[in-house]
C-alpha cells in the first residue's frame, strides 16, 4: 500500500537582528532512508504572530515513519527589538529618512540610499550597486546583520583610504564617516583652477562632510576627513583604553546611547563634556583654564574660528557670511540666501568648522584631531584678516608622550606595523608588552601612549613597578623608584660604548672602513646621562674614568621627583628653592670653573656643555679634512641620518676615530637636557673626543 505525506518544508529565518522568521529548527525525519532531506517542521507559538507565507510541499515516498507536520507556523521574536524601535536608526518619521517625501519619484537616491534605507545599506556591504529605495525603510535589523554586513572588515573611505577593522564596528563605519575629506575639499579648489588663496570664485561651492562622521573624527590623520593645511601633521586614532576603543564598546549598538555606566568606572564626571584626562594638560584654546573638559576647549576654538571667518568674509571675500547648521548649505549671506564668496582659504576653514559642528561626539571620538583642526584654520585666515584671532597663549600639540601628531607616533604611517624593536617606546601597548614577556613584537601603529601603557590598573591606577631596569651594555640600574623606573625603560638609549666598540673592533683608528655605519644614541637617553658610567650610554675612552651617577640632592634625585609624570615639563618652581633668583634653569650653574674655554664664566652649565659640544663638531670637521680618504662631514639634527657628506649624500667615510666622535656629538644633541641630568659625565665624553681627534683643548677643563 501506497502512503503520501506531505511535509512542509520551513525555515524563512530572515537576518537582521534576527528578524521575524517563520518556523522552529527542522529535525531530521526519523527512519526515512529514501528520503534523507525531508525535514519535519513545527513552529512554536510565539508572541505576535504573524500569517505564515505559503510553505513550498515535498513529496516522502514510502516513509510510513513519516508523520504529517502540523500546518501552520507563528513569527519568532526579535531580540533587541524594543531597544532599537526607541533609536534613531528607527525613527520612519526623522527627516533621515523622510527628506525625499516631496521629490518625484518619491525615493530615496542610490548616492543617498546606503545610509538612508535598509535596502541600500545591504547592497553596500555586499559590494553591490546601491539602488534608488522608495521612501518608508528606516535602518532595520537587516541592514547590520545581513551576511555580508556581519563579515565586513574593511572600509573604504571618502578619502579614498581604507581600513582594517576588527569586530562590528565597521558596519557602523560604513556610513559614520562623513562623505568628503581633505581629498574632496582640495579637488572643487582645483576644479575651479584656483592658485590664489583669497581669489573669490563663483566655480567654488561649500563642500560639505555630512552628519555625524564620528569615525572621521576617531581615526584622524588615517581617514583625513577634516581638511589638513600642508606641512601640518595631525593626530591619527584617539586610542581609548582597549576595552572600551570602538563604537560598539562605547555605544549601546541598538540604542546607540552612550553606555555611560562604563565610563563611570574611571571618569568620576557625570557628564562627558567634563571630563579631562591627566594627558590632556595643555590650554588647547588659550584662555587659561586647563581642568575644563575638553569639550568646551573645542567649543571655545569653534567660536574663536567663527569670528576669524567672519571677518574673513566681510575684508577679504567681501561679503558677510553666518552659519546656521539646520539650514541647507548652513553657510549663508545676510540676507539668508546660500553663501557664494567663496575663497579656497575660506572654503577649507568653514568645511573644518562644519566637520566639528556636525559629529557632537567630536570631542570625544577624537578631541586632538579636532583641535589641530580648528587651530589651523585660525591660523589661516589670520594670514589675511586685519585682526588676527590671538593664538599666542594657545597649543595644538600635546606633551611628548600624547602627542599624537609628531614623528614619534607618526614615523610608521606608511608601514603595515610598527616593528619589533621600536615598540616597546612606540606603542600605546609595547611597554605592557616588554614588562611581561622582556621582549615585543610588531604591533598595529597606535595614536599615542594612553593610560594603560603605565598604569596596570584603570580603577586604582596602580603603575607597573619595575625593580631594576637593563640598559643596551648590559648594566642593570636602580633609581630606587619603581615609577622613576618605569621612565629608564624607554630614556636609556638604543646603544652604548659597547655597541661602539663591537663595531669598531680593532681597526686602525684613522683608516677609513666601509664596514662602519653611523650608530645613533637615540632619542632622550636621559636615564643613561644620569647613571653616567654605571650605564655606559655615551662612549667611553678606554684609560679614562667617568662620573657615574648624578646625585642631586633628595628629593630631587629621579625622574618623577624633577619632571611631572604627565606633562612632563622640570617642576621649575622647586627648583627656586634653591636656585634663588633663576628663572631659566640653563643659567643654573654651581661653579666658576670654564670647562669650554671661552672665557665665560658667567654662563650657566648649559653654556659650557653646548660651548664643548660645537667644539667638538670643529674638531670632527678639522679631522675630516685633515684626515686621507674622509669626506668632509655635515650635521643635521632634522634628517635621518643625522650625517652627510658635502654633497648632501650619507656620509659614508667613516673612520673608527671619527665614529666615536660623532656618537658622542649626536649624544648630546639628542638628551637636551644632558647639562641637568649630567653636566660632569656630558663634559667628560666631550672633551675626550675632542682630545681623541687632536682637537685643541689647551684651554678647556675636563671636570
Amino acid at each position: 500500500m501506497k502512503w503520501k505525506f506531505l511535509v512542509v518544508v520551513v525555515g524563512l529565518l530572515l537576518v537582521g537582528l534576527i528578524l521575524v522568521g517563520c518556523g522552529a529548527t527542522p529535525e531530521p525525519c526519523p527512519e526515512c532512508p529514501e528520503c534523507p532531506e525531508c525535514p519535519q517542521v513545527e513552529c512554536p507559538e510565539c508572541p505576535e504572530p504573524e500569517a505564515c507565507p505559503e510553505c513550498p510541499a515535498a513529496e516522502c515516498p514510502e516513509c510510513p515513519a513519516c508523520p504529517e507536520p502540523e500546518a501552520g507556523a507563528e513569527a519568532m521574536g526579535c531580540p533587541f527589538e524594543e531597544q532599537w524601535a526607541e533609536s534613531a536608526h528607527a525613527d520612519a518619521e526623522a527627516e533621515a529618512f523622510r527628506h525625499w517625501d516631496e521629490d518625484d519619484p518619491k525615493e530615496v537616491p542610490a548616492n543617498c540610499a546606503t545610509c538612508h534605507s535598509s535596502t541600500g545599506y545591504q547592497a553596500a556591504a555586499a559590494g553591490e550597486e546601491v539602488p534608488a529605495v522608495p521612501v518608508g525603510e528606516v535602518v532595520d535589523c537587516a541592514a547590520c546583520h545581513s551576511e555580508a554586513a556581519m563579515a565586513l572588515q574593511t572600509v573604504t573611505f571618502p578619502s579614498g583610504i581604507s581600513l582594517t577593522v576588527e569586530g562590528p564596528e565597521a558596519r557602523c563605519m560604513i556610513c559614520h564617516q562623513g562623505r568628503a575629506s581633505t581629498v574632496q575639499v582640495n579637488a572643487g579648489i582645483e576644479n575651479a583652477g584656483l592658485t590664489d588663496e583669497d581669489a573669490v570664485s563663483a566655480d567654488l561651492r561649500f563642500t560639505n562632510i555630512h552628519y555625524k562622521a564620528a569615525a572621521a573624527s576617531q581615526y584622524g590623520t588615517l581617514v583625513k576627513g577634516g581638511y589638513e593645511y600642508e606641512g601640518m601633521a595631525y593626530d591619527a586614532k584617539f586610542d581609548h583604553v582597549a576595552s572600551e576603543d570602538t563604537c560598539v564598546q562605547c555605544h549601546d549598538m541598538h540604542t546607540l546611547e552612550l553606555r555611560v555606566e562604563v565610563c563611570a568606572e574611571c571618569h568620576t564626571e557625570s557628564d562627558p563634556k567634563d571630563v579631562r584626562m591627566v594627558g590632556s594638560l595643555r590650554d588647547y584654546d588659550g584662555d587659561g583654564d586647563t581642568e575644563e573638559g575638553i569639550y568646551y576647549e573645542v567649543e571655545t576654538l569653534r567660536e574663536m574660528l567663527y569670528g576669524a571667518i567672519q571677518a574673513y568674509g566681510e575684508e577679504v571675500a567681501g561679503a558677510a557670511i553666518t552659519y546656521d547648521a539646520a539650514t541647507y548649505p548652513y553657510f549663508l549671506t545676510d540676507a539668508g540666501e546660500g553663501y557664494a564668496s567663496w575663497t579656497p582659504r575660506l572654503l577649507k576653514a568653514a568645511y573644518n568648522y562644519q566637520t566639528s559642528a556636525k559629529d557632537p561626539g567630536a570631542y570625544v571620538h577624537g578631541g586632538k584631531y579636532i583641535i589641530q583642526l580648528l587651530h589651523d584654520s585660525i591660523a589661516s585666515l589670520n594670514e589675511a584678516i586685519a585682526t588676527p584671532v590671538d593664538l599666542s597663549a594657545a597649543s595644538r600639540i600635546d606633551a611628548g608622550h600624547f602627542a599624537g601628531s609628531e614623528e614619534a607616533w607618526r614615523h610608521w604611517d606608511e608601514d603595515p606595523a610598527v616593528d619589533g624593536g621600536c615598540v616597546k617606546c612606540h606603542q600605546a601597548e609595547g611597554l605592557p608588552q616588554f614588562l611581561e614577556n622582556e621582549a615585543n613584537i610588531a604591533m598595529p601603529q597606535s595614536g599615542s601612549m594612553n593610560c594603560a601603557t603605565c598604569h596596570d590598573d584603570l580603577v586604582t591606577y596602580t603603575r607597573y613597578a619595575p625593580e631594576g631596569v637593563e640598559f643596551p651594555s648590559g648594566a642593570v640600574v636602580n633609581t630606587g623608584s619603581t615609577d622613576a623606573n618605569l621612565c629608564l625603560e624607554c630614556h636609556q638609549g638604543r646603544s652604548s660604548t659597547v655597541q661602539v666598540n663591537a663595531a669598531v673592533g680593532d681597526q686602525d683608528p684613522d683608516t677609513v672602513s666601509e664596514s662602519l655605519r653611523f650608530l645613533n644614541i637615540h632619542y632622550f637617553a636621559a636615564g643613561a646621562t644620569l647613571f653616567g658610567s654605571e650605564a655606559q650610554g655615551a662612549y667611553q675612552y678606554e684609560g679614562k674614568e667617568y662620573a657615574g651617577r648624578f646625585a642631586h640632592v633628595e628629593p630631587y634625585s629621579n625622574c618623577v621627583q624633577c619632571h611631572s609624570t604627565h606633562g612632563l615639563e622640570v617642576k621649575a618652581e622647586e627648583c627656586s628653592t634653591c636656585h634663588a633668583g633663576v628663572e631659566d634653569l640653563a643659567a643654573i650653574r654651581m661653579d666658576s670653573t670654564d670647562y669650554d674655554g671661552d672665557g665665560d664664566t658667567d654662563e650657566g652649565i648649559a653654556g659650557e656643555v653646548a660651548g664643548m659640544a660645537d667644539a667638538l663638531y670643529a674638531a670632527m670637521q678639522a679631522y675630516a679634512e685633515a684626515t686621507d680618504g674622509v669626506s668632509a662631514i655635515v650635521y643635521d639634527s632634522h634628517a635621518y641620518p643625522y650625517f652627510f657628506d658635502d654633497a648632501g649624500e650619507r656620509y659614508a667615510t667613516w673612520t673608527p676615530s671619527l665614529l666615536k666622535a660623532a656618537y658622542n656629538y649626536q649624544y648630546a644633541q639628542k638628551d637636551p637636557g644632558a647639562y641637568a641630568h649630567n653636566a660632569k659625565y656630558t663634559l667628560q665624553f666631550l672633551y675626550d673626543g675632542i682630545e681623541n681627534l687632536g682637537g685643541d683643548v689647551s684651554g678647556m677643563t675636563r671636570p
